[in-house]
């Protein structure tokens, strides 16, 4: 993950949050959840920032989209009883993959926050193409 490349998923996010009439906060995040780089958009939630770096981490915590911890994290989930003051566990959260030496293994993670759940979650899909198609 470097800075050029981190700006260009979080620009591909708010072009795709226009395309979408959200407002939104959007950051990206390195394999050790540290913020490589935030945009908000004008008149995005106050809430906005932390959640959005808060699913960008999380999915580089848990390894996954965090659309997927809801569930995951219920009663009777794999997750059950993960302490949820660390970890945002609504969509609009993805990890970032890369093949290193025959293993994936996660490299950073995009988090959108400000839509509706469905918009954050295009939004990071948005950005996370970018990373795929380097």
């Amino acid at each position: 993950m470097n800075l050029e490349l981190a700006l260009r998923m979080t620009e591909a996010a708010v072009r795709r949050a226009i395309r979408e009439g959200a407002v939104i906060s959007v950051a990206v995040v390195d394999e050790g959840g540290h913020l490589v780089s935030f945009q908000r958009m004008e008149g995005a939630e106050i809430a906005g920032p932390g959640l959005a770096q808060g699913k960008a981490y999380t999915s580089v915590a848990l390894r996954g989209p965090t659309a997927e911890l809801a569930v995951r994290t219920a009663p009777g989930g794999d997750l059950y009883g993960l302490p949820r003051h660390d970890y945002v566990c609504v969509g609009g959260g993805i990890p970032l993959w890369a093949d290193y030496g025959g293993g994936a293994r996660v490299v950073g993670g995009i988090g959108v926050s400000g839509g509706t759940i469905t918009q954050d979650v295009v939004c990071a899909e948005a950005a996370a193409e970018v990373w795929r198609t380097r």
